[in-house]
């Protein structure tokens, strides 16, 4: 039987610092793991304002769509999660202008801690057909 499953991995992202996979393939659907502002080059976090914070989660999740063959435009659901809400503000304005026109459905949630030290998180879910 044919595997349903596609692992998906870019270079243009990081690679995963856990046990999972940048995005997985599913029939029509790409799941996009959380993605934070490490990036991809050196492997160091971006972690001047939270706005470049949400710039690099931006475009590492750009890379992750590409490689598994979609765009922003494909996103039918994203979830947001920040340490503190009072960040929400200038996240939301970053995303937005990462998104274009696109308007997807989206959660967004304050966390207690997120992995090395970010302040922002974003995953994402793709439709393919």
């Amino acid at each position: 039987m044919e595997s349903l499953l596609e692992i998906i991995l870019s270079p243009e992202a990081p690679p995963p610092i856990g046990p999972y996979s940048q995005a997985v393939r599913s029939r029509d659907f790409l799941f996009c793991s959380g993605q934070i502002a490490l990036d991809p080059a050196s492997g160091e976090m971006v972690q001047s304002t939270i706005e470049d914070e949400t710039k690099q989660v931006m475009k590492n999740l750009r890379g992750v769509l590409a490689a598994g063959g979609a765009t922003f435009a494909n996103v039918v659901k994203t979830t947001i999660y920040l340490t503190n809400m009072a960040d929400f503000a200038a996240v939301n304005r970053v995303y937005e202008t990462g998104l274009g026109t696109s308007r997807p459905a989206r959660s967004t949630v304050q966390v207690a801690a997120l992995p090395k030290g970010a302040r922002v998180e974003i995953e994402c879910i793709a439709s393919l057909a």
